[in-house]
């Protein structure tokens, strides 16, 4: 099974701590943001280029993020968290 190959790689997320695991594993932020870039490209079925794309996928994101209100649970641990175990990406 393909679970069984990668077994290494998938258990790998359990060195995270449990704040940082509910962070990876929560995908309904991304699956929201997917679908209101969706809903907000959709009406346009064709782009004259990329750059145009690129645009529209931009101004669907600043549109969706005025929406976005609610705090990050336990925000001050993760990003503890983060910053110890990516020490030199994650800077406060």
């Amino acid at each position: 099974m393909s679970w069984e190959k990668n077994w290494d790689e998938l258990t790998s997320y359990f060195e995270f701590p449990l704040e940082i695991r509910k962070i990876i594993y929560t995908t309904n932020v991304i699956e929201s943001l997917n679908s209101g870039i969706r809903k907000f490209t959709k009406a346009k079925n064709l782009f004259p280029d990329d750059q145009a794309a690129l645009k529209a996928v931009y101004l669907s994101v600043m549109n969706i993020q005025k929406k976005w209100t609610m705090p990050v649970r336990d925000w001050g641990k993760i990003i503890n968290q983060f910053s110890i175990i990516f020490e030199n990406r994650c800077l406060l």
